[in-house]
């Protein structure tokens, strides 16, 4: 059963950005190379904020202290990343055959790092659960809720999407100077990093339903600031 409930979860968080990796990124070596920038960007948001936390010893029993810093570095280093990235254009069409489609595009390279944010993200967030869930027990037989495991994969799954979506939106604001997405991007991310505080309560309805609306909210934004719209959205699902 715990095997079961490992490869399971496994297969909830990390199906649906594989399947992305492998049909859109894993053919070209400078996606791989930005996807692996940018996972690097995030583990350093990720240090600074250990670090954080380890010197602030006051507030380390706060969760929420931590979790507001952790956002706030990452959308930092979001913004280091979009820094980076268009420093490289330049050098991109050097060493690339395909660099004329990924600098005409630019919304392919927010697309990589947003996926590589969001797959180490959810890596890091669900590797010890992943651990647990190989046994010896499973949850819920005296304490706690058999749902943990589960929802855990559904949020990391979440935010791995939502990292994606955001550095989409995140990139194209930063281009065009529009200010509203950007706020979005900052405060979405707060804000479904808070809704986490109720797992703390096994209130996993009340941290997954608003986790998943914004989540849509933000990839259809994503969409139409990638040049996106709705009959295009319809053509692409007759032609299918």
């Amino acid at each position: 059963m715990t095997i079961m409930e490992f490869f399971g979860c496994t297969c909830v968080t990390f199906g649906l950005p594989l399947a992305m990796f492998i049909i859109t990124i894993a053919k070209d070596p400078i996606r791989i190379i930005i996807l692996i920038a940018s996972a690097f960007f995030w583990l350093l948001s990720f240090l600074i904020s250990s670090l954080l936390w380890f010197v602030v010893t006051p507030l380390r029993t706060k969760l929420v202290f931590g979790l507001v810093f952790s956002v706030l570095f990452q959308e930092v280093f979001r913004f280091l990343i979009y820094k980076l990235l268009r420093k490289a254009e330049s050098g991109l069409k050097k060493v690339t055959d395909n660099s004329e489609q990924i600098t005409s595009n630019k919304h392919i390279l927010a697309y990589v790092a947003g996926l590589g944010f969001g797959i180490i993200s959810g890596a890091f967030s669900l590797v010890n659960v992943l651990a647990d869930a190989l046994g010896p027990a499973t949850m819920g037989l005296k304490d706690g809720s058999d749902l943990f495991f589960l929802t855990s994969a559904a949020t990391a799954l979440c935010f791995i999407m939502l990292h994606t979506f955001w550095s989409v939106v995140f990139f194209s604001a930063l281009d065009t100077r529009n200010y509203v997405h950007l706020l979005w991007v900052l405060v979405s991310h707060m804000v479904v990093s808070c809704l986490t505080l109720f797992n703390q309560q096994e209130l996993y309805l009340a941290s997954l339903l608003p986790a998943y609306c914004i989540m849509v909210a933000t990839g259809c934004m994503a969409f139409y600031v990638a040049g996106g719209t709705f009959r295009s959205f319809a053509a692409t699902l007759k032609f299918k």
